[in-house]
């Protein structure tokens, strides 16, 4: 076994797990304390000091996003990674959207909800600029099933964890049915939990 996965399930490796999954590669997850992720051993693995960090051999990688990108070409090419170059770029926009577009809304709701800030006005400003964002998905699955292609893709499953921030932030996105039910149909993916390893 190569692949480890370093860092808290409760964090952002719970992304890279579920790739992970999906792809069935045996994967190694250490199991880091939020309170050691600024110690030289894990420093040497991810210097940003951040969940997660990642090693395939000899390659280290941090960016949970990116991480799954890698691990669905490296491993699932024509399966959960697209094999045309214009499918290609659609899991990199849609990565890349979820990534500037949606977690920077969510993200101050979700602190909020766990204890790690109070600013709730903050959190509310933020949350109140998600529908026009989250509109755009919504129109375009008003007529698919998945991101790209006919199947569920790591676009799907980028897009997804970043979405589900709202559940977990109490953010109210009843407002996008499209969203809601897609988010449904990747969150019950079997890979998703932690039984399918």
């Amino acid at each position: 076994m190569t692949v480890k996965i370093y860092g808290s399930p409760m964090s952002r490796v719970s992304r890279v797990m579920w790739c992970a999954r999906e792809l069935n590669v045996p994967f190694e997850h250490v199991d880091v304390a939020w309170e050691d992720s600024k110690k030289p051993d894990f420093l040497a693995v991810n210097p940003n000091g951040k969940f997660p960090g990642f090693s395939d051999g000899d390659l280290k990688l941090f960016e949970s996003l990116a991480i799954n990108m890698y691990l669905a070409k490296k491993y699932g090419t024509g399966g959960l990674y697209p094999a045309k170059l214009e499918d290609e770029a659609a899991v990199f926009q849609w990565t890349l959207w979820a990534a500037t577009e949606v977690e920077p809304l969510v993200m101050p709701a979700l602190l909020v909800q766990l204890g790690y800030s109070k600013d709730e006005a903050g959190a509310k400003a933020a949350a109140d600029k998600l529908p026009p964002v989250l509109k755009v998905l919504d129109g375009y699955l008003s007529d698919r099933q998945w991101l790209v292609g006919n199947s569920f893709t790591v676009a799907d499953l980028n897009v997804a964890t970043v979405v589900s921030l709202t559940h977990y932030g109490k953010v109210d996105i009843s407002y996008v049915p499209n969203v809601v039910a897609w988010l449904g149909r990747c969150l019950a993916r079997p890979a998703r939990s932690p039984k399918a390893a």
